[in-house]
């Protein structure tokens, strides 16, 4: 069954919010969004590949050389068959390197996302003589009986400063967005701007009212519109740049219908001055 049509994609925020989460870091970072473990439908929300350092975020605390990242939509429940699940999608992961051993266990970390605290997740928990950890506001490190080094984040506990993931709610607080624009108004790279563009989105269509009354206030009405005016100048010159290349192609195209058919001209020779593919040249001379 296929999403409803109204049902907001939370996922493309939430990856967009993990890259700006660790934006200070991305230089020892690689980030796989929905990493396939085979040629059937069966794949990771987010590997993030680490070149083993020790990270500054919180939430990147437990991190080691290999983390799976499983994130659940606010629609959606955190059981323990989601913790079992990604323990299995990272049996799967260790499994699959290409000699034996390749990728150590003892290298992997398992990191489950939520909005809200699952009381009955970790009720189940404790009930199984597992320890629950909060390691750092929001962040919950699983000890006992867990294959991997394991947390459970849950978003609406986390600190101001993980603002991106905050306001991946639908239940956002003001507060938490006008700290994330506000942090976002200083975003100097085009990849972090498309990022908090991509978490803004998602933020907007669950959080409508909030975001109405934050754009009656005049710096943070700043703020957005300031960010928004550089992705849209972003896109445009993209587009542009897209469009420009459509038309070199079309010229091209049109230059190589003429030498062919003046006949002077090998087609391997109409190749090079065009600089089109002597396939496409034989296609345009069929």
């Amino acid at each position: 069954m296929g999403d409803r049509p109204d049902k907001i994609k939370f996922h493309p925020g939430f990856y967009a919010a993990a890259e700006l989460e660790f934006r200070l870091e991305k230089a020892n970072l690689k980030f796989e969004r929905e990493y396939n473990l085979s040629k059937e439908p069966l794949r990771i929300d987010l590997l993030v590949l680490n070149d083993d350092v020790k990270l500054e975020s919180e939430v990147g605390k437990l991190f080691k050389k290999y983390n799976i990242i499983e994130y659940k939509s606010p629609d959606d429940g955190l059981t323990i068959d989601d913790l079992i699940k990604t323990e299995g999608y990272a049996c799967l992961y260790k499994a699959l390197g290409s000699t034996v051993n390749e990728i150590s266990e003892e290298q992997i970390t398992i990191s489950l996302f939520r909005d809200t605290y699952p009381a009955e997740l970790f009720k189940y928990l404790k009930e199984t003589n597992r320890e629950i950890e909060e390691k750092y506001a929001g962040i919950y490190y699983i000890k006992g009986n867990v294959r991997f080094d394991a947390q459970i984040v849950v978003m609406n506990r986390l600190s101001e400063k993980h603002s991106a993931l905050k306001v991946l709610s639908k239940n956002a607080k003001e507060e938490d967005i006008k700290y994330f624009l506000m942090e976002i108004s200083g975003l100097k790279k085009k990849a972090d701007k498309e990022n908090a563009d991509a978490v803004l989105q998602v933020s907007i269509s669950a959080n409508k009212k909030i975001y109405e009354e934050i754009r009656r206030n005049e710096t943070m009405c700043q703020a957005l519109e300031k960010l928004m005016e550089d992705v849209i100048e972003e896109k445009v010159e993209k587009k542009v740049e897209e469009k420009i290349e459509v038309a070199k192609q079309k010229e091209k195209r049109n230059l190589a219908k003429a030498l062919i058919k003046s006949g002077k001209l090998k087609l391997e020779e109409i190749a090079d001055l065009t600089g089109l593919s002597l396939a496409e040249i034989k296609t345009i001379n069929e």
